[in-house]
């Protein structure tokens, strides 16, 4: 067996098809079916179901695609292993809440001093995103603290405190209260402490309404669409431009902390090993 025919079954198996297949390694479909073919008589079971909508795994390639992942991440980090040097280099896939306010200082620090390193972000909510870091999606993200998967460490990167906002209009949190309510998706962690706020006080929101970033929620609070839940430091330059106005809340819903994750049985590469430095440095 073959690391390349692990590959090719598990880009099979992500696609769907082997034309998708083929197109994504830049192979002929005839070069992926015989592969897939050779493994399978290797093991002795079909691997895929085959079907006219493509093909999917069966009960064997599913155990297989568990094993698969777990034999080519470690050849990934042997490679790492052997070939690390003191500089940082290649690449370092990122993720992010959208309200991490010292993101920009972090990132700007590690890029022009780590030239070498390909860094790509990506924006999610904290459930997605330690989801995705858990399936090695993800080298690490940055989310609110919470009771993360055993598999995870944490870094902590800052505190913070979270206020309900609302336009500019005269108005008690009793009726803040039922305005409809500006969030992201379920799995966002300032989402949870306002859902909890609101169970807490018997209330149930009238309207939820789900957007997709922080942007679109701020300008919609400021003219009066609803309320959201966010970092004071987030919205600072509303405030002071009198476009919403701040509320706050007790404690045990207001205080928040931001967490660097990654999993703790990877090899922490100089890459990852530098990226953290810098958090620590610039937090």
């Amino acid at each position: 067996m073959e690391f390349k025919d692990l590959e090719i079954f598990q880009i099979v198996a992500e696609k769907g098809t082997i034309t998708e297949a083929a197109k994504e390694l830049s192979y002929v479909q005839s070069n992926i079916t015989s592969r897939i073919r050779k493994l399978e008589a290797e093991l002795n079971t079909p691997l895929f179901n085959r079907h006219h909508r493509g093909m999917s795994l069966t009960p064997e390639g599913k155990k297989l695609l568990t094993y698969s992942k777990k034999i080519l991440l470690l050849t990934d980090e042997m490679k790492k292993a052997v070939q690390s040097n003191e500089e940082p280099s290649g690449k370092l896939d990122i993720g992010t809440v959208e309200t991490v306010i010292h993101l920009p200082k972090i990132l700007s620090a590690y890029i022009k001093k780590y030239r070498n390193v390909d860094l790509s972000l990506f924006t999610g909510v904290t459930e997605t995103l330690e989801e995705e870091v858990l399936n090695y999606k993800l080298d690490g993200a940055f989310v609110t603290e919470s009771d993360f998967h055993p598999d995870l460490v944490s870094h902590k990167v800052f505190e913070e405190e979270l206020v309900l906002i609302s336009d500019m209009r005269d108005a008690t949190l009793e009726e803040l209260q039922e305005e409809p309510f500006l969030c992201f998706s379920k799995g966002c962690g300032y989402r949870a402490r306002l859902e909890t706020w609101y169970k807490n006080q018997n209330v149930t929101p009238q309207k939820v309404l789900e957007f997709g970033t922080l942007e679109t929620i701020l300008q919609s609070v400021a003219v009066g669409l609803g309320v959201s839940f966010v970092p004071r430091s987030a919205v600072a330059h509303m405030v002071q431009n009198e476009l919403i106005q701040c509320h706050t809340l007790p404690e045990q819903y207001s205080k928040v902390t931001t967490v660097f994750i990654r999993r703790t049985d990877t090899y922490l590469t100089s890459t990852m090993e530098k990226f953290i430095e810098t958090i620590e440095k610039n937090r």
